[in-house]
């Protein structure tokens, strides 16, 4: 079993997606989601908060340099390209995507960490974790 292979959750609520607050492309990921999210099944954790730093910390995310964004369905969190294609596979507009899971892990992953590694470098960062909009922030954890 790899480290990053689905790990039980049952603590945790489903839709909880935990996320880089300053990477810019993580930023832009949550707010894909959102406006694709119709049914408001997701919610918003940066590791760069409390909470954030401790759910990475339990389940092997370093909160200082995150290789990976999580989420928590089914009672499991899921890690980098799997917790991408879970999320995608809920939202009705990119369900279709899912069939991509079919592919292993290590086909998968590789390409994931690529863009991971160099998130920063290509898209940019910022001081502070995104600020969302009135109407979203409900949906962020602190």
């Amino acid at each position: 079993m790899s480290r990053w292979s689905p790990q039980p959750a049952p603590d945790e609520q489903d839709g909880l997606i935990l996320f880089d607050g300053v990477c810019v492309f993580c930023s832009r990921w949550v707010r894909f989601v959102i406006r694709r999210d119709r049914e408001r099944r997701f919610r918003f954790l940066p590791i760069q908060s409390e909470r954030g730093r401790a759910l990475a910390a339990r389940f092997g995310i370093d909160p200082d340099a995150p290789e990976t964004n999580a989420v928590v369905w089914g009672g499991r969190i899921f890690f980098k390209s799997d917790a991408a294609l879970v999320v995608l596979e809920q939202l009705p507009e990119t369900a279709p995507l899912a069939i991509l899971r079919r592919l292993p892990r290590g086909l998968r992953n590789p390409a994931y960490d690529l863009i991971a590694r160099n998130r920063y470098r290509i898209f940019g960062r910022t001081d502070q974790c995104m600020v969302p909009s009135v109407e979203d922030r409900a949906r962020f954890v602190s």
